[in-house]
Formats: C-alpha cells, structure tokens, sequence
C-alpha cells in the first residue's frame, strides 16, 4: 500500500469514530456519575422556561450613565462581557455595542452604535472610560466564545485582559458530549431559561438586518440578557469544576490561557501567494479530467460521478458489485462503502481519489480567495476549542486542519503558504513525531513500545519485526508498511475486517491472525485498551493524562455493534486526548515565553500535532531550538518526545 493512501484511510478510521459516539442533547446528569444535579422532576420539565420579560436591563446612552456603570464595573472581582457587532466574522466585524452583567437578573448595555436618530454614545468616548476597567488584569472577565468579543475588541483599538472563564468551554469540559453548546441551547439545558431568539431581532432571509439598525430598547434586551445568562451559567459551571479539582486545573492552566494564545493567532492570519493557488487549482483540475475518463474508462459509460444515484446504479446494477450499506433513498457510496469495494473494481478506486481531489479543489484552491481579509491580505481561520470531543482543536472559516500532509496534492496547497515577507521571513513549522504511539508507549507501559522509543528505533520496523517473527534488518518494505497501519489501527480500535481493508490484497482472517499477533506480542497494550473499557463501564467516562474526561455511552449496551464502537471510541479518546492537551500545554508555554522574552517569533496555525511560526530568516536556529525545546519538555512521559522542526519559504518546502 502506498504511503499516502495508508495517511487517507487512517483519518478516515478516525474521523468514523468521532462520529460514532451518539451525543445527547442535553447533558445526561448521570453522565459523570451525578456531577449534574438530579434530573428535572415531571413538574420542572412541564413547567415553561423563564423569560427575561419584566427584567430591569438597563441601557446606558449617556455620559452620566456610562460613569456611573464604570464605577460599578471597578468595585467587581469578576463581571461578564459581552459584544454586538455587524458580522459574525471577527475580523471584520464592528462593534455595535457592549453589554455587561455581575448579579443574576441584572444587565446593561452600551450601544456605541444605532438606527439613524437613536441616541447613543461614541466608540471613542465609551472604550476611552472602559479601557481601565477591561485592560486590567485584576478585574476578572467571563463571556462566552469570548475568544470572538476579544478579537473584536482588538479591531477596535483596545486588548481586554483577565479572562477567567469561557463558558462555552466550561461547559465542554464538564461534559463533551453535547452538540450544541451555543448560550441559548445552555440557558435552555441547565437554567431553564429562554432566551430571545436572535431571529427576533433581525429578521430572516433577504431583508435580514445588522444589529447597528435594531431598535435600541430591542436591542437592550437582547444584549443585556445574554451578559446576564453568562453570569448565571458561570455561578452554575463554576460550582462543577470546582467539584472535580483535576477539571478545574485543566480549565484555568490550559484551556483558558489557551484562548489568549488562539486570539493571537487568529488576528496575525496567514499569508498565501494567489498566483500559486491559481496554478495549482488548473493543475489539480486537470487532474480531475484525467480520473474522470478513466472512471469512464473503467465503468464502460459516462455518468455524472458526483451523482451517488448514478454512482450507486452503476456499481451496484450495471457492475453487480454487492452492496454494502443502503440509504433511505437508495445505495449508499460513502468511502467507507469504496473502500470496500474497491480490491473488487477499479472504478471505486478511481472514485476515491476523485473525490479527495475535487474536494482539495473545492475546499482550498478555489475557495481560499475567499478567505482573504480585506484589512491585512491574510487568511485568518478559527480555532474552536470545543469542536472535538477528545479535546482536539479543530479549525474553520477556513479548515486548514484537514489538508492532506503526506500526499502530493496536500504539498501542493501548501506551496501557496507564504511568510509575510518572503525577502527577510521564513515558516518555522515543529511537529510531535509519532506522538500517539508514543502516549500510547507510556500508557501502556508496554516495555518493547518504550525501548524502541528510548533507542530512537523505528518503531514500526520494530512492531513488524515481533508481529512478522523476522529480524529487525530482515524487514520488508510492506511488512513495515503493514504494521505502521496495524499500529495506529490499534489506537483506533480496528477491527480484523476494518484492516483488510486498509491493507492491499488482505482477508479478514489473515488480518484477525496480524491483530492476534500483535495483542500476543505486546500484551501490555492490550491490557491497557481493557483497562480504558472497564474505566468507561465503571464510570461511565474516559479520562487522559491531565484528567480531560469524556462520557462514553453504550459501553454497557446490549447491541454488540454499538458496545464494540464504545470500546474503540473509549480506547481513542484516552490516547488522542492525551496528545492533545500535550500539544495544548506546549502552545500555552511557548506563547507565554516569546512574550516574556520578547522573541521575533509568531505563532500562525496549529494542524493536530504540527505548530506553524512565522519568523526572520536571520536567527531562525536559535527559535528553532527553543520551539523545539519547549515541545518536547511540554510534558514528562516514560518515553522521550521527538519534535521534527524544519523552515523554509513556504509551508511545504520546510526543511
């Protein structure tokens, strides 16, 4: 099997176990074994959620107003902030006006803009009184997605400090389960308050407004109303993070500072040359047309490809291929469905790699244009802390966290990422060598994992050798090519006929028999993914190193489909989880230190286990070393941590 398509088929077994774990919509009290309080009583539930109708918000459009609320502000040890902008994108967003609550049932809002004929004050004389308050450290904030309202504040001339608690994120903590944690669905979930509808305000479809034309005693209820729930869900989360002490330090030494080091990296964007975009979206093109005519080719006809009707009708009528999966509306050809397939006939094949270069198209060549900010030329993606439940970040607006990094399409987009300036600058980019296997080595505890790390040996040589019964300089290509897919397979959860089918040419039994081999081979690991499923079945969640916890449901379920997809899902989430909050820690001392010592280093991206810098080219050594240093000493696991750090002028050509 081709490296590349081993790299492709890994994350896709990963991205099917993200999807796996069925999420509730409301977090289940017994989640945690009773973190949540009781569950509502027939009457609690029967009865309708409060409103903030009747509350005394107060808007604040005078001078007077606005000295008096700064006197308030100063005698609080925490208050919740919030914005009202134009646009739901940061970076380009104005800020319409801010609001602000510390007691339950209270808030204010200051608009800085409005309708024509409203009274309001301007920007410039609100921040001037307000930047004492909400630059000073020692005045606590909380807000929620407050990475946002800090970004936007930055744009508007002033750098809020203090920030003590996103509630958005606190909640994912708490339970990372949800599918929503948005202050609307939470109001509704844990307060039982209703909140007005942001489509009250501003309408729907082609006359919707901005929030600059809302009435202001319209928007003076929204606004206030959403810095009082953010009180209100602060009292409440606070109370469950301080009930499990290994939660609460992740939130205050991790995650919260990480929302400082996320908002810097947002702003500062990346740079990316368009004519490179151009020319490889015509070449990439090309590419299309050329798997195109042999999808045709192969199948005998034409048919439109990007129609699963007429995809599925030719595989599975016209070739008589069997099928796999069934949808409402006919055969299902989702890749799980081609992969399958594709040792059979070589159209699923085709149709594979079709799909991922359309989508390489698609997603980046064509739409990053798009993405270029108008302010500074740079492409500023979103980094959202609560996207996956492990723990990972994910990324959107654009997603630069998915563009393949082993294939040749991949490097070709990354051709286009530039330094700002290409003439002094260069990318630095620092990524974790095998750092699963390497969490998974410590876990474990499994001795011949951590003596192939301790020696700086391949460690997927190594597994061939014990799983094949060959010496270490006897070992194939493709017997290391096989293990390297047994071995993250492994953390995975993969099943015998998951892996036939991610290895060329391979049956199921001859796959059952690799698995085997291996558990025997290395028993220590085995019996460390049981433990991790008795956690789950005792407890009813997983936890990683640093005590992130993740709720695993149907560990105990009496379908054995859905008990053996919590297994694997329980397994991944402890070692994934792991990696990521290591990789988080290595963010949040990297960041603090280059502002400390004041360092030519900016960090631009964070893509899983890689970190991107933007630097001089005059020095990079020397924060080449220091990036490197402060990743592996990130955290002190049984094995050594490997960094493979390269620069160059753009990101595919580091070295």
């Amino acid at each position: 099997m081709r490296p590349h398509l081993i790299e492709l088929n890994l994350r896709a077994l990963q991205a099917k176990l993200e999807s796996m774990q069925p999420k509730p919509e409301k977090l289940e009290p017994a989640s945690f074994g009773g973190l949540f309080d009781l569950p509502p009583t027939a009457e609690q539930i029967a009865a309708a959620p409060t409103t903030s109708e009747g509350l005394a918000y107060e808007l604040v459009d005078t001078s007077e107003k606005l000295d008096q609320l700064a006197m308030l502000l100063r005698e609080q040890r925490l208050f919740a902030f919030d914005t009202e902008t134009d646009s739901i994108r940061a970076n380009e967003a104005n800020l319409v006006g801010l609001s602000f609550s510390f007691k339950a049932e209270t808030g204010y809002y200051v608009p800085v803009r409005g309708p024509m004929g409203s009274s309001y004050l301007s920007v410039e004389r609100v921040l001037k009184v307000l930047k004492p308050i909400l630059c000073d450290e020692s005045i606590g904030k909380v807000g929620h997605n407050i990475k946002y309202d800090l970004l936007v504040m930055r744009h508007a001339g002033l750098d809020v400090a203090g920030v003590r608690m996103d509630t958005m994120i606190a909640a994912f903590l708490i339970d990372a389960s949800r599918l929503q944690y948005g202050i609307d669905r939470l109001a509704l979930d844990l307060l039982q308050f209703k909140k007005v509808p942001t489509s009250d305000l501003l309408g729907t479809g082609r006359n919707q407004l901005t929030m600059d034309r809302v009435e202001l005693p319209v928007i003076t209820r929204y606004a206030a109303e959403d810095a009082d729930v953010c009180w209100r869900l602060y009292e409440l989360l606070s109370k469950k993070l301080d009930a499990i002490p290994a939660l609460r330090k992740l939130h205050d030494e991790i995650e919260t500072p990480l929302i400082g080091v996320l908002t810097d990296m947002e702003q500062r964007g990346i740079s990316i040359d368009p004519p490179t975009l151009k020319q490889q979206s015509l070449a990439l093109g090309e590419r299309i047309d050329t798997l195109r005519a042999q999808i045709h080719e192969a199948a005998g006809q034409e048919f439109n490809i990007d129609s699963p009707k007429q995809l599925g009708e030719l595989l599975f009528v016209k070739l008589a291929l069997k099928s796999v999966k069934k949808t409402k509306t006919g055969f299902s050809t989702d890749i799980e469905v081609l992969e399958r397939l594709a040792p059979l006939h070589p159209v699923p094949k085709l149709v594979l790699q079709y799909r991922q270069l359309v989508k390489l198209k698609g997603t980046y060549l064509d739409a990053l244009h798009e993405h270029v900010s108008q302010r500074d030329g740079r492409v500023h993606t979103s980094f959202n802390q609560t996207g996956a439940a492990t723990g990972r970040l994910s990324s959107s607006d654009p997603n630069l966290q998915n563009i393949p990094i082993r294939t040749d399409e991949g490097r070709r987009i990354r051709l286009a990422f530039i330094p700002k300036d290409k003439s002094t600058d260069v990318l630095l980019t620092a990524d974790y060598s095998q750092i699963e296997l390497r969490v998974l080595a410590h876990l474990s505890g499994e001795p011949a994992l951590k003596q192939s790390f301790m020696e700086a040996e391949d460690v997927h040589t190594t597994v061939a050798a014990e799983v094949f019964g060959v010496p270490r300089e006897q070992v194939s290509r493709e017997q290391r090519a096989q293990a390297k897919i047994i071995n993250f397979g492994i953390i995975y959860g993969v099943t015998a006929s998951g892996l036939a089918r991610r290895i060329d040419g391979m049956d199921v039994p001859t796959a059952a028999n690799l698995i085997s081999d291996y558990n025997k081979k290395f028993s220590r690991v085995q019996q460390f993914m049981q433990e991790c499923v008795e956690k789950a079945r005792k407890d009813g969640y997983v936890e990683t190193i640093v005590g992130r916890r993740r709720p695993i449901f149907d560990i105990n379920s009496g379908v054995i489909a859905q008990r053996n997809a919590a297994e694997r899902v329980a397994i991944n989430s402890v070692v994934q989880g792991s990696a990521a909050d290591l990789i988080k820690i290595a963010m949040v001392n990297i960041a603090r230190k280059i502002n400390a010592d004041k360092r030519p280093l900016d960090m631009l991206l964070q893509v899983h286990d890689e970190l991107v810098f933007e630097t001089p080219e005059a020095g990079v050594e020397a924060q080449a070393d220091f990036v490197r240093a402060e990743m592996t000493g990130a955290m002190q696991l049984d094995v050594p941590l490997e960094v493979e750090v390269g620069w160059g002028k753009n990101w595919q050509e580091v070295k």
